[in-house]
């Protein structure tokens, strides 16, 4: 079936009338988290809210003030997702979201005529596509793609722009002879009613359900943003067009104006300045590792050096890593004396060593995580890991003396 989406992309409001309303439950992102949302799906005698298909996601709008949340199609129905009833046979008007369908016109229409000209020129098959939120990526069956024809293929769909070249929609049904000619992966094996074909003319007829603009200077212009290594021996090209060019030049420009105020020099300097930045960085991580590594043998060479030392060390310090807590543990040596070491912040995350006699540890590594609501693991008279709670270290400490008393007792 052609929904109204279909014969007419450009419609942003429509009347129809519900045919169904059924109870059900959808997983949708919320707060960018997968939940389980309950509502309904609406099926309407037609639809100009566009169910996801051809590799294109599906529209958002609302009916009767309702929003939609999703649209699918399950064969010849598109399934419209709304958490309140729409009783069977009401009247109900429909408004797309006009700027995400735009949207997804100009990078559908994109898509095929980068796919085309891809084609025709270098014979470069597309294989899938993805339309993503930012950007969109066209796998190609090619191992790479030279800079060359990036800056051919751009520069020759950005022609055809500017020529304002129309592109027309047919309805031919199955059986017609023009379905053999024109390029297609194939028909959904739910498939029901004629066959869309989306012609750019003289350039691609090409089978297809999504919506798209009428004449390709609608697109305003295609940026080939590069291509990355694919699966399979494949090429992934990346495209912006339309309206997201001009998203992109702003977040670009906007970039731009902090890193100049952040770095101090022009933006034709900048990626100088962050190369020095960075060679300075790693020059100062490695000066702060060595003396993180003196510090922890002098910590070490401290603690046993004082006469009045006892069975129990235990330091917190906020720099640190494992290393630093390991060479702690092995200038002390662990035969007679139970460590507990933690980095990090204070109060909250960090990380933590037990280290001591292997009984010891071994019985109280898993009750030392549990306190602090970590997670670790431990063996040969080692247990450390990852702690979410560092203000129970006093906690810990009492636990740990407390035992070393019973171990003493027992022994005597």
């Amino acid at each position: 079936m052609a929904y109204q989406c279909q014969r007419e992309c450009y419609q942003q409001q429509f009347s129809t009338t519900v045919v169904s309303c059924i109870p059900t439950e959808q997983k949708l992102e919320v707060n960018g988290r997968k939940e389980t949302v309950k509502g309904f799906h609406v099926v309407f005698k037609d639809a100009i809210l566009f169910p996801e298909g051809g590799g294109q996601p599906d529209d958002r709008g609302v009916v009767n003030d309702i929003p939609v949340l999703r649209v699918t199609r399950q064969g010849a129905d598109a399934l419209h997702f709304v958490t309140s009833p729409l009783p069977e046979g009401c009247e109900a008007h429909m408004k797309v979201d006009w700027e995400r369908r735009f949207d997804h016109m100009q990078q559908h229409s994109g898509q095929h005529l980068i796919t085309a000209i891809a084609d025709i020129e270098f014979g470069y098959k597309t294989t899938s596509w993805e339309l993503g939120r930012q950007r969109s990526v066209i796998e190609l069956d090619t191992p790479g793609l030279k800079p060359e024809q990036m800056e051919f293929l751009e520069r020759t769909v950005n022609e055809k722009i500017r020529a304002s070249v129309p592109v027309n929609v047919k309805e031919v049904s199955v059986d017609d002879p023009l379905v053999e000619q024109v390029r297609s992966r194939g028909l959904p094996d739910d498939h029901a009613g004629p066959v869309r074909i989306i012609e750019i003319e003289g350039v691609d007829s090409n089978m297809c359900c999504g919506t798209h603009v009428s004449n390709l200077s609608h697109l305003q212009a295609i940026k080939i943003l590069g291509v990355e290594k694919g699966k399979k021996n494949k090429s992934n090209l990346i495209f912006i067009a339309g309206n997201r060019i001009l998203q992109y030049t702003d977040q670009c420009f906007s970039v731009e104006k902090a890193l100049t105020s952040l770095l101090k020099t022009g933006p034709e300097k900048h990626v100088e300045a962050v190369d020095k930045i960075q060679k300075s960085v790693k020059m100062l991580q490695k000066s702060n590792l060595n003396l993180l590594r003196d510090l922890a043998v002098l910590t070490a060479q401290a603690f046993k050096s004082d006469p009045k030392r006892g069975k129990l060390f235990t330091l917190h310090r906020k720099e640190g890593d494992n290393e630093f807590m390991n060479i702690i543990a092995n200038e002390i040596g662990t035969e007679e004396t139970l460590i507990f070491l933690t980095v990090g912040d204070e109060k909250a995350t960090g990380l933590f060593l037990l280290a001591g006699p292997v009984e010891m540890v071994d019985s109280l590594g898993p009750r030392v995580s549990e306190m602090l609501e970590g997670k670790g693991a431990g063996k040969n008279g080692r247990y450390q890991g990852r702690a979410n709670r560092m203000s129970r270290r006093s906690e810990v400490t009492t636990l740990l003396q407390e035992s070393l008393e019973l171990h003493s007792q027992q022994e005597e």
